[in-house]
């Protein structure tokens, strides 16, 4: 066999995706996940190198073995998808050992199923060469216990989803789910092309390795670029084992998931023991406090509790326990920490003659922040609206258009945008001071706000330009609100201390009702609307100002 003749698509596509996991493993911090993506990739790459074996080696046994090597591949693929995503999405605590068995138990059984193929159920080959095969009824199985698969990894990030606000998460997430689909697809082409139209149309080698190669990528570039959660986890991880207190987590059966260094002078557990807080305290039960202490952790688990008692050697240790519960009150695992608080309780008498001090230092400390709270709102206020007229600044306006143009496209929802100035403005602050000047735009503003509608928005553009960005609008509404406030401002009198002066305004209109065009840079669009209304209120002042031009 040449050269030419190796390079097949199944050992390109398996020299890509070993050329990946080389990669995966160079670059990154190797966390929980990603020893759990190795262990999928693994799994991936054993199709295509399966596949080109098969096509290469001439022993029908060898052939059949690498064939079940292949499906074997397939069949783990599922149970992988879902272990992955639950550790993709920080999920691990549903990994008990009966879910993980349960997980597990339809994979096995498609394992089974290829290796046993027991009177050909799972595939026979055609011409004595395993690269043309027959599938049966076995083969189908797999397929179904795939779809099963797929549709509770689906279901576990739709969930994922819904409850976690984080858009670098949901991007992961949409990442994640376009990679599988990917694969979906691609798997769903070769087994229409390759299997149940193959004797119509000639077989099409490579399909499902392109499939997952492409998936792979979509994976290599979710735990590359949004998979800082396991750095994160094993940076609170450190931290709390240098942590003085102890702590102990455990799940819903009190079977200990998580323990820190800290633990060791209070109680000596390990992973995977069952921490019995009543044997734990039984050499204390005696106290007052121990008992009620362990009635309200009987009865009321889902409630947090926190306890002093006064420990064998003398030491005091406060006890402390924290319920994690789902959306349906249902407590999920307790975290419960230990303290020796010995030192605080000899200074207790110390701290209760500072008591009084220290709250009237809280009050202080809680007028402060109140104040701070005030301030920090006004400088918010202040950092979107002009200082002069109250109403919003062209910063806001723009990051707002920059949103609102985007669900308007989406939504086909018309709009406008006005683009108004204040005619002979200039003559105002030369004739009368800057003073009067001021005044004009003030009245000019409240007047205009006046007009408006709660959903319109008025911004300051510069100088005496304003823009008003109108919502749900059409040309003919805009048409009538323009001149409605084309009317309200002429009839504005202000008294400059000589005489009594009117005001016009000059203005230009867009609207947009047509959304065939998709919008490929926000900004660029926006540009393009302002130029537009720019444009148009030009052309308003060439007419003599105090008139309306709607841009073409």
């Amino acid at each position: 066999m040449n050269a030419l003749g190796l390079l097949r698509p199944d050992l390109f596509i398996f020299l890509c995706l070993l050329l990946l996991l080389i990669i995966v493993i160079s670059v990154s911090q190797i966390t929980k996940t990603h020893k759990v993506y190795l262990a999928f990739h693994s799994i991936m790459m054993l199709w295509p190198l399966g596949q080109y074996i098969v096509s290469i080696a001439e022993r029908t046994d060898v052939q059949r073995i690498f064939v079940k090597v292949s499906f074997v591949s397939i069949a783990l693929i599922g149970v992988s998808w879902l272990f992955f995503v639950l550790f993709l999405t920080q999920r691990t605590a549903w990994l008990t050992k009966p879910r993980i068995a349960g997980a597990l138990l339809p994979s096995l059984i498609s394992i089974i199923a290829v290796v046993w193929n027991p009177n050909g159920l799972f595939f026979v080959s055609e011409n004595e060469h395993f690269a043309e095969r027959q599938y049966g009824p076995m083969f189908w199985l797999l397929a179904l216990i795939q779809f099963i698969y797929l549709s509770v990894t689906l279901f576990s990030m739709y969930y994922t989803m819904r409850n976690d606000h984080s858009v670098k998460r949901r991007k992961q997430m949409m990442l994640t789910l376009f990679g599988m689909l990917v694969l979906t697809v691609f798997a769903v082409l070769d087994m229409l092309l390759n299997v149940v139209l193959q004797d119509r149309l000639p077989i099409i080698s490579g399909l499902m390795s392109v499939g997952i190669l492409l998936s792979d990528l979509c994976f290599v570039v979710v735990i590359s670029r949004y998979g800082m959660f396991d750095v994160l986890s094993m940076a609170q991880k450190d931290i709390i084992d240098h942590m003085s207190m102890g702590i102990i987590v455990v799940d819903e059966s009190n079977r200990v998931i998580e323990v820190n260094r800290g633990t060791e002078p209070f109680a000596l557990v390990a992973k995977k023991d069952v921490f019995e807080m009543d044997k734990f305290l039984s050499a204390v039960e005696d106290q007052e406090e121990v008992r009620e202490f362990l009635y309200r952790y009987r009865n009321t688990p889902y409630v947090r509790q926190q306890t002093e008692i006064s420990w064998r050697d003398g030491r005091y240790v406060s006890i402390q326990i924290s319920p994690v519960l789902d959306d349906m009150k249902s407590v999920l695992a307790k975290v419960i920490t230990f303290q020796d608080v010995t030192e605080q309780r000899k200074h207790v008498d110390d701290m209760n003659r500072k008591n009084e001090a220290l709250h009237e230092r809280n009050l202080e400390l809680i007028l402060i922040q109140e104040e701070l709270f005030r301030v920090n709102q006004k400088l918010e206020q202040m950092a979107i609206t002009d200082g002069l007229t109250g109403c919003y600044n062209r910063r806001f306006l723009m990051q707002q258009l920059e949103h609102e143009v985007m669900l308007n496209h989406r939504y086909q929802t018309p709009f406008s945008i006005f683009l108004f100035d204040i005619d002979h403005f200039k003559l105002f602050n030369d004739r009368y001071g800057h003073l009067i000047g001021d005044e004009v735009i003030c009245k000019t503003v409240d007047t205009v706000r006046g007009t408006l509608r709660k959903t319109d928005i008025l911004a300051r553009y510069g100088g005496e330009e304003f823009t008003i960005y109108l919502p749900h609008t059409n040309r003919e509404q805009a048409e009538v609100l323009a001149e409605r406030i084309l009317r309200a401002v002429t009839e504005i009198e202000v008294d400059t201390g000589k005489e009594k002066t009117g005001i016009t305004i000059s203005m230009g209109t867009f609207t947009e009702e047509s959304f065939d065009t998709p919008i490929r840079d926000v900004k660029e669009y926006l540009r393009f609307i302002f130029s537009q209304v720019d444009t148009a209120l030009y052309e308003a002042k060439n007419q003599g100002r105090n008139c309306i031009v709607v841009a073409s």
